[in-house]
């Protein structure tokens, strides 16, 4: 599977043998294949019958003789499973350095890789999911309908194998509504406020994965090798596919592009459907193409049915030449919902510092989020080229991000179970509400992300990779009149500081790794990825350092600023 971990279920990459490996078996082959001829050759010279044909003998590895000769057998060569039915998983621990580090959280889906604002010391410790996501997951393949029509279904999960938890990114989230970004939270009780220091973060992303037990995907459906297959269910935007596959760089650590917002063009929820109809179709020998790749893709249903969206568009078109690739992607969706934290700035509900007031209500920190909404549309174009042991990519994406369909302010519920956003109040006659943004792009967000790179197998049993990330975004700050008038606002300031996140900005990243494969099933990694922020896309990437003073015993704060992040990492990878 790609290093993604977290694509195509059955977009496989081939597993490669070793060197040597089933080398005995051919010989004994040749020799039983030479002795047969021998033997007929003899018969038929003497007027003889020709002797029976010996048993064909199976290349086929062993899956079960000892441990090690499963450890050097594919998954796809020996599956742990019957009659259609197979179970596989997936685990990735490691460890690594961050130059702006967050300590882990028990629900997050990997490690703070890249730059994070609530990114707070140069730290090393355990990483986990570096590769690809750890899953424990079955997927069944029927041949029982008529026609050359087959069953097929996928149910897997992710997890923090630090933790044992299921991955949950709303969950993460919520864990940190009384925590801060930049290490200070302030908490107001009864209209006084008090900040609390050292009160950081740990690692939360908003993403698609919500704690269920087919967070990655959960589908049912019929194939067949010419009609082509048609699933219903819980699955991967055909975006989030196409990019695991054009990754040279395909993990958690080390690619900026394995940030679920990119396939979702600018909103994290949009990488998944729940309820998504989803038809695929692979046509062979089409003109001069030796294959013509169709893809079609929509959401059933809303936010009640678990997705993040009230509803969502993609189409695929895509074909092999020779020794090019390339896939072209369009999506759109409506009211897409990206969560955050209330950021540590919060006001108790009176003394109880259980509780904190949202909207005029009093609220469990525990269950309740921020949401932005906004309509996302985007395209992209991806391409390889494989020129002997070297694999070059290339692929380009831009979304444009913009203010909602519905304004959503009675809230309602994530895609998280027991987490939801609440509903407005009334305010001098209005009915708003502070939880939910829904006229953040009045002057409309555009992101473009560009990346290249290559995959080098020096060997059968060992890849070197390396790739360019780089996206940029346009100007649309602005300001809202006392009269509701959208105009643009100006922007001031450099770097962290800078006036707002609207501002024009960019990030880049530059990424390597080495991928070992001593057996099949096993990976053993390293790489480095060094990411930066300009910008727009600097805002707030800032932390608070204190400084005790030895003569007067007080504590003086600062604010330090931080743009690069170098997060060097080794693991291991076995799969099932």
């Amino acid at each position: 599977m790609r290093a993604y971990g977290d694509g195509g279920l059955f977009a496989e990459r081939g597993n490669r043998g070793r060197p040597g490996v089933g080398g005995d078996a051919m010989k004994g082959l040749g020799v039983v294949l030479l002795a047969t001829a021998g033997m007929v050759g003899l018969a038929q010279a003497a007027g003889a019958p020709a002797a029976t044909q010996a048993p064909p003998v199976s290349d086929k590895p062993n899956c079960w003789a000892s441990f090690s000769s499963w450890l050097n057998a594919s998954a796809s060569d020996c599956p742990i499973g019957a009659y259609g039915v197979t179970l596989y998983g997936t685990l990735d621990l490691g460890y690594g350095y961050q130059e702006w580090g967050t300590a882990p959280g028990p629900a997050s889906y990997k490690a703070n890789y890249g730059l994070s604002k609530s990114s707070h010391e140069h730290i090393w410790q355990p990483a986990y999911n570096g590769l690809s996501i750890s899953t424990l997951g079955v997927k069944i393949k029927e041949d029982v309908l008529p026609y050359g029509w087959s069953l097929i279904g996928v149910a897997d999960a992710g997890f923090n194998p630090l933790s044992g938890e299921l991955t949950n990114g709303p969950r993460s989230l919520a864990n940190n509504n009384l925590a801060s970004a930049n290490g200070v939270s302030v908490v107001t009780i009864n209209g006084k406020k008090l900040p609390i220091y050292n009160s950081w973060q740990t690692t939360n992303f908003d993403t698609s994965r919500a704690g269920q037990w087919d967070n990655g995907q959960g589908f049912v459906g019929v194939s067949n090798k010419t009609w082509g297959a048609l699933t219903f269910g819980r699955v991967n935007s055909l975006s989030f596919d196409s990019q695991a596959k054009y990754d040279p760089v395909a993990s958690q650590a080390f690619s900026l592009i394995g940030v679920p917002a990119y396939a979702g063009f600018g909103t994290t929820a949009l990488a998944r459907l729940n309820t998504g109809v989803t038809y695929r179709v692979s046509i062979p020998n089409v003109g001069p193409l030796d294959s013509l790749r169709l893809a079609g893709q929509f959401q059933i249903g809303g936010y009640g049915l678990g997705n993040g969206s009230n509803g969502a568009y993609y189409g695929q078109a895509g074909f092999d030449w020779g020794n090019l690739s390339f896939d072209g992607v369009v999506g759109w969706a409506k009211d897409g919902v990206s969560l955050a934290t209330f950021g540590g700035g919060v006001t108790t509900c009176g003394l109880d510092y259980r509780l904190i007031l949202v909207n005029n209500a009093c609220y469990d920190p525990n269950a309740i989020l921020k949401a932005t909404l906004s309509n996302n549309a985007g395209t992209e174009l991806m391409a390889s080229y494989k020129w002997d042991r070297f694999k070059f990519y290339a692929g380009y994406i831009y979304a444009k991000v913009m203010n909602p369909s519905d304004a959503e302010l009675t809230g309602f519920q994530t895609i998280a179970s027991g987490i939801f956003v609440p509903a407005g109040s009334w305010n001098k006659g209005v009915y708003a509400n502070s939880a939910i943004t829904s006229s953040g792009y009045t002057f409309n967000k555009i992101l473009q992300t560009i990346w290249l790179g290559a995959r080098w197998s020096i060997r059968d049993d060992l890849d070197l990779a390396a790739g360019f990330y780089y996206q940029s975004q346009n100007d649309y700050n602005f300001s809202v009149s006392a009269t509701g008038a959208a105009t643009r606002a100006a922007c001031t300031g450099t770097g962290a500081f800078i006036s707002s996140n609207k501002c024009a900005g960019s990030q880049d990243a530059i990424s390597f790794l080495a991928d070992y494969k001593p057996v099949k099933r096993v990976d053993l990694y390293a790489g480095v990825m060094v990411s930066n922020v300009f910008g727009g896309l600097a805002n707030g990437y800032w932390n608070y350092q204190w400084i005790e003073n030895p003569v007067t015993r007080t504590i003086v704060t600062t604010q330090h600023a931080f743009t690069q992040n170098v997060a060097p990492t080794a693991g291991l990878r076995i799969r099932f």
